[in-house]
């Protein structure tokens, strides 16, 4: 009975303390390809505000098609 609490406290208490082992993460980033990134999101972008534009500008000359008509 006694070593089952002292494993049930090891249990519990490891939840919160920290381990001695080192953290250290090495990230590596090329800046190229980040810049590709950008280069890619930004013709995204006009893409999409070109097709709004088309759409929008249809559906005016369509709905002033209607009504004036």
């Amino acid at each position: 009975m006694k070593n089952l609490t002292r494993t049930l406290k090891i249990k519990l208490s490891s939840k919160y303390t920290e381990a001695d082992t080192p953290k250290v993460l090495t990230k590596s980033t090329d800046i190229n390809v980040l810049l590709n990134r950008v280069k890619f999101d930004r013709k995204q972008e006009v893409k999409k505000k070109f097709y709004f534009s088309a759409a929008a500008s249809t559906g005016l000359i369509l709905f002033g098609l209607i009504i004036f008509s």
